[in-house]
């Protein structure tokens, strides 16, 4: 569902993905660190509800888990080891 002007939260979940991934083993993200890039990105389109949508997608479709390291913090999900 888009709003006026035209991001999607699917189109957000799938750059904070992108940016999860992209900082993968050099920087462990906060939701806020995510969330403030893509407002950084998006501007005005993208507001905190819809990053916590966002977020709330990954998070259910197993693309990202939530690790919580003195603090908590969104990464991919381990990987299975191969064998």
């Amino acid at each position: 569902m888009a709003d006026a002007t035209g991001v999607t939260v699917e189109q957000i979940a799938e750059e904070m993905y992108k940016l999860i991934a992209e900082c993968e083993g050099k920087k462990n993200l906060k939701p806020g660190d995510v969330t403030k890039a893509m407002q950084a990105k998006f501007g005005e389109a993208c507001s905190k509800d819809d990053c916590k949508k966002a977020i709330r997608i990954l998070i259910d479709s197993e693309r990202c888990v939530y690790s919580y390291l003195g603090g908590s913090y969104i990464q991919l999900p381990p990987k299975e080891p191969q064998g």
